[in-house]
C-alpha cells in the first residue's frame, strides 16, 4: 500500500509533505501552491511569541489577558478567554478553553514589548529565518495565514531540530502545561484530559484524535478548520504538513488518522 492511497477517495485537491529533520521524504499534490492555514497560523504566532520569550523581551509569567492570567495561560489556552469574544468563561488555570481571542491578546502583548507590529515580528523572527517565503499573515494571528505545504513543512523541520529556541524553552513548549485540564478539542468533542503545551496541542492519549493510532504520545502540532494540519512526532523523527482546498469536515476525520499511520509505518525511524 502506498502511503497516499487513502487520499484516492477525496474529490478535492490536497497537498501533503512528509519530512524528517533534514529533507523531504514524500510529496503529494501541488505543494508549492498557497492555501489557507486557518488555525495552523497559531504555530507561527506561537513561535514568534516564544522567540520574544527566548530573547528576554517577554516573560511567560507576564500578566496578560484577563485578571490573573499570564502569557503562559494564553499560550496554553488556559486563560478562560472565550473562543472569539465575550465574557471570561473560567478562572485562569481551571479549564482548557480553546481561544482565537486568547492568541490575539497574546499577540498584542508581544507587539507592545518588542516595539513593532506582531505580523512584522513574526515575519522577521520566524518566516524569514526559515525561508517560508509564500506565507502571508493577513488579519488575525490566530487564523489569518496562507502559504504552501512546502513552507509549512519547513516549520516542521524546524520543530524537529530547533534553531530559533533554546532546548529548555522548546522542551517546555512541547510538553504539557497545566496538566489535567479538561476541555473541548474543536471538531472532536470534550476531552477529559485536553493536553496542550505552550501553543502546541499535545497528542498524549486523546481519543478521538486527528493524528494516528500509532502516533506517539509526544506528538504535537495543530490542525485548522481550513482542512490543514502540521504534526510533529519527535519519537518517529517525522513531521507532516497537510493543506486542503476544502474546509475541515467528516472527510478529514475519516482520512487523517489512516494517512498518518501509513506515513509512520513507511518512514518512522
Amino acid at each position: 500500500m502506498e502511503i497516499f492511497d487513502v487520499l484516492d477517495e477525496l474529490d478535492h485537491p490536497v497537498a501533503v509533505v512528509v519530512t524528517d529533520a533534514e529533507r523531504v521524504l514524500a510529496r503529494h499534490g501541488e505543494t508549492a501552491e498557497p492555501l489557507r492555514w486557518a488555525s495552523v497560523t497559531k504555530l507561527v504566532s506561537t513561535m514568534a511569541s516564544l522567540v520574544a520569550v527566548q530573547r528576554g523581551m517577554v516573560g511567560l509569567d507576564d500578566p496578560a489577558g484577563p485578571p490573573g492570567a499570564t502569557v503562559r495561560h494564553l499560550l496554553a489556552h488556559a486563560a478562560g478567554v472565550p473562543f472569539d469574544d465575550g465574557a471570561v468563561l473560567s478562572e485562569p488555570g481551571k479549564r482548557r478553553v480553546y481561544s482565537n481571542r486568547g492568541i490575539e491578546l497574546l499577540a498584542e502583548h508581544v507587539a507592545e514589548h518588542v516595539g513593532t507590529g506582531f505580523t512584522t515580528w513574526a515575519e522577521q523572527t520566524v518566516l524569514e529565518p526559515l525561508g517560508m517565503a509564500t506565507v502571508l499573515i493577513d488579519g488575525s494571528p490566530a487564523h489569518g495565514a496562507a502559504g504552501s505545504a512546502d513552507d509549512l513543512a519547513r516549520l516542521g523541520r524546524e520543530l524537529l531540530s530547533p534553531t530559533l529556541l533554546g532546548p529548555e524553552l522548546f522542551a517546555e513548549a512541547t510538553h504539557v502545561v497545566f496538566p489535567g485540564l479538561s476541555g473541548v478539542l474543536p471538531g472532536y468533542g470534550r476531552q477529559k484530559t485536553n493536553d496542550w503545551g505552550l501553543g502546541f496541542e499535545i497528542r498524549d492519549h486523546k481519543t478521538p484524535h486527528w493524528t494516528g493510532e500509532s502516533s506517539s504520545p509526544a506528538t504535537f502540532g495543530h490542525f485548522g478548520q481550513s482542512g490543514s494540519f502540521l504534526w510533529v512526532d519527535p519519537e518517529a523523527g517525522l513531521a507532516t504538513a497537510f493543506l486542503s482546498s476544502r474546509p475541515f469536515g467528516d472527510w478529514a476525520v475519516r482520512v487523517w488518522p489512516p494517512l498518518t499511520d501509513a506515513i509512520l509505518a513507511e518512514h518512522a525511524r
